[in-house]
């Protein structure tokens, strides 16, 4: 038996979608996205415009998936539409940045969740974080069926947290009526109440919203073993989009409605804050573990499904070879997700907080968002029109305004984390040379 086993079902894949984007953004960005803004109508208006920049990449990226549901998804598609510089340089920027950088500061969100129940120092913290990750690589490597049951369940427990914040909200929200419905960013300097202003801010505030709303395409890395991939990765990566969307805006008015803007702007757990707020300590510390299980559940998605990338730029030629084999048993990609957990591991010692490490994975990841957009313009015309079968609707309005939206974030990360976004760009040039190795030791073993 060769290959990947074809275990993943439609709802599978929905859930690794929606479980890939919901992991502790939307429990502590809010009150960043909150300071860049003048009020809450602009707070809610950034998170309704990252729901309708995630819908316009699911739909783009779904005619990809249709037309091409191989594993590795994404790398796949950069690397038939451009060559497979790009499609390496993706693939390389996911093993050392995007997607170690996301399970690293995912993996440490885990441990300070934990350490509201267990205090701990700064050490003992990124042990925690470390060894949660080894927990997720055992449990990846064992099966897949395994690693979706358990990424399956944790997803539910995150949309039943939000459900319970957004119930709350609803019922014993009053915290925004209590100060007028102004927000006072943290930096006074930063925002006016002028439109100019906001749409300043909008940019800054937009880290936050998409770092929170990134991760559902990651449904489109396991194709390889999903039931139907070309009807069934499409789809998910649609359903999983429109869920997000609708709970994250939910869960915006929730805090809206739970605290006062003085609050809302400043605190750095916005979740646990917020039920705190309306039924007191034990709804803060039942949020905490909801956290908790949230950071952990995405960063084993992540384990599932992106050394699925390395997987297939080794079957090219562009990595190790070793990383190309699967388990005899398990039919899983063994040393591909050793690889990434230990380099995982380095980053949570190297880097230690969250926030350094966002930085650096959003820059990288959105470069690759714009350019996987733009391969449906890149395809079509290869192919002298639309594929049979799904067609992003609203061509190429759609994919357009996803590609110049990706441009924009770019850009503004650019201007509001410059070190990390010159750092992420040194990462890719350094990528190109490797690429040539491993282009040049790849033809001379086909020799």
């Amino acid at each position: 038996m060769s290959g990947f086993s074809k275990r993943l079902t439609l709802a599978d894949l929905v859930l690794i979608g929606a479980g890939g984007a919901i992991g502790s953004g939307i429990f502590r960005s809010p009150s960043q996205v909150a300071a860049a803004l003048p009020s809450t109508g602009w707070d809610l208006a950034a998170w309704g415009l990252g729901g309708l920049l995630t819908l316009a990449g699911a739909l783009t990226f779904a005619e990809l998936g249709a037309a091409m549901p191989r594993a590795g998804g994404q790398y796949v598609w950069l690397s038939e539409a451009y060559g497979s510089l790009v499609g390496f340089l993706h693939g390389w920027a996911y093993f050392l940045v995007v997607a170690t950088g996301a399970i690293a500061a995912l993996a440490i969100v885990f441990a300070e969740y934990v350490g509201f129940f267990v205090p701990m120092g700064a050490v003992a913290t990124r042990v925690v974080a470390m060894g949660a990750l080894a927990v997720l690589a055992v449990v990846n490597i064992v099966g897949v069926r395994a690693a979706a049951n358990v990424g399956g369940a944790l997803t539910i427990l995150k949309l039943g947290a939000l459900l319970g914040i957004v119930v709350l909200g609803l019922l014993a929200g009053a915290g925004a009526a209590a100060e007028p419905h102004t927000i006072v960013a943290a930096d006074p300097h930063a925002v006016t109440a002028s439109g100019a202003g906001a749409a300043a801010g909008m940019g800054a505030a937009m880290i936050g919203v998409l770092w929170s709303y990134g991760g559902w395409q990651h449904a489109s890395f396991a194709a390889g073993e999903a039931q139907r991939p070309e009807r069934n990765v499409p789809l998910a990566m649609i359903l999983g989009t429109a869920i997000i969307t609708a709970a994250y805006l939910l869960a915006n008015v929730a805090y809206i409605r739970l605290l006062p803007p003085s609050v809302l702007t400043t605190s750095p757990h916005v979740a646990s804050d917020a039920v705190q707020a309306a039924v007191g300590h034990v709804g803060g510390a039942a949020v905490a573990a909801a956290v908790a299980a949230s950071a952990i559940g995405t960063a084993g998605i992540f384990t599932l499904t992106t050394p699925r990338v390395y997987w297939a730029m080794a079957e090219r030629g562009l990595f190790f070879r070793g990383v190309a084999d699967l388990h005899p048993v398990w039919r899983t990609p063994v040393r591909a997700i050793v690889l990434q957990t230990a380099w995982a591991m380095v980053l949570v010692v190297a880097w230690g907080t969250f926030e350094r490490i966002i930085g650096y994975v959003l820059f990288v990841d959105w470069i690759f968002f714009g350019l996987t957009g733009a391969a449906v313009f890149v395809m079509r015309r290869r192919e002298g029109g639309p594929p049979v079968g799904y067609r992003v609707p609203g061509y190429p309005f759609v994919p357009l305004a996803f590609v110049v939206t990706s441009a924009w974030f770019i850009a503004s990360t650019l201007r509001a984390q410059p070190v990390q976004a010159v750092a992420g760009a040194g990462l890719l040039c350094v990528g190109a040379i490797v690429h040539r190795f491993w282009s040049r030791r790849s033809r001379a073993a086909a020799r």
